[in-house]
């Protein structure tokens, strides 16, 4: 397999998973809004700007807004960070390998992509919660025809780690929002709504749960799919395939490896072995230390999944020489 088709099918994990995570987030925080009259929402839309490391024009005296979000958030195509720009970024990345990928994820990905301008004007009309549902149903359809379809060959196995690390690193912005020492930090039922574990983390724990459980339930739950480490351990096994296939960057190929153990494959397990060997009464006073930990990680694990498998050849320079 080519670097470069790898390189596009683990952005393409990534982006699809972005645009999913981003459209769960902004639903969960504009459900708050309505929910809670009383919430600051200038303050709230700062905290959602935080969480995902966006930086919109500040003017002085400027207040943020819902309306601002969705903008900026939802409906930026240029920007990777919002949901409908995380989604062309996507088919832009599924064009170029449209051969190995199934024809239906692609058509999946393509219909949606089409859709989404007459989305956006519905939203216009009827309000963001339809749009945002859109998106989510149809990010759900594209991984359930992507892992239905797609062999467990190389490039299931990349599309699949870049999915996973984006979903890390979107779980841990999440719950880094709840660390932040401010009374509109949002309330534990937001960050479970957002996750997608409301639902699963009331089935496991009943109504008589602790705060806490919350970040225990999406860092450590082993049996629930977006949590921390399930997404790390299916990470780990992709490119511990990866790796046991001798497969590495070389010469805009993937080549041969005769190196120990990948820089990506320990970052990952190290992330994991982080959480699988933490103590429930440590948790609560070390959980901002573990957030950042997963955060600096995702960035290191995939820069050295770039650097190890994404390595393109030199250009070839031809040189006139004097006889």
């Amino acid at each position: 397999m080519l670097s470069r088709i790898a390189e596009s099918l683990f952005w393409l994990g990534r982006y699809v998973e972005r645009a999913d995570d981003t459209a769960r987030i902004l639903d969960a925080f504009m459900h708050r809004l309505l929910d809670d009259p009383a919430t600051d929402e200038h303050a709230a839309c700062r905290t959602l700007y935080a969480i995902l490391g966006v930086k919109p024009a500040d003017p002085r005296g400027a207040r943020y807004d819902a309306v601002g979000v969705m903008d900026l958030l939802g409906f930026d195509t240029a920007s990777p960070s919002a949901v409908s720009g995380a989604w062309c970024a996507a088919r832009d990345n599924a064009r170029g390998v449209s051969e190995v990928i199934s024809t239906e994820a692609w058509e999946c990905l393509n219909a949606t992509w089409h859709a989404l301008p007459g989305q956006r004007k519905a939203a216009g009309r009827l309000g963001p919660y339809a749009y945002l549902r859109f998106v989510r149903e149809r990010a759900a359809l594209f991984c359930g025809l992507a892992d239905s379809t797609m062999s467990r060959d190389d490039g299931w196995l990349f599309l699949t780690t870049g999915r996973s690390l984006e979903r890390v690193d979107m779980t841990a912005r999440l719950l880094s929002a709840k660390m932040v020492a401010s009374r509109n930090a949002p309330d534990w039922s937001t960050l479970l709504r957002a996750a997608g574990a409301d639902e699963p983390h009331r089935r496991s724990l009943g109504w008589g749960r602790d705060p806490q459980s919350a970040a225990r339930f999406l860092l450590l739950d082993q049996t629930f799919p977006r949590s921390v480490i399930h997404a790390l351990s299916v990470a780990e096994q992709c490119l511990a395939t990866l790796a046991g296939d001798g497969f590495a960057a070389s010469g805009g190929h993937l080549g041969l490896v005769g190196r120990g153990l990948p820089s990506a494959r320990r970052d990952v397990g190290r992330m994991r072995t982080m959480l699988e060997y933490a103590e429930d009464r440590t948790l609560g006073t070390q959980l901002t230390a573990y957030l950042k930990e997963l955060q600096e990680g995702c960035v290191t694990a995939t820069r050295h999944v770039a650097d190890e498998y994404f390595q393109y050849s030199a250009p070839l320079a031809w040189q006139h020489r004097e006889d």
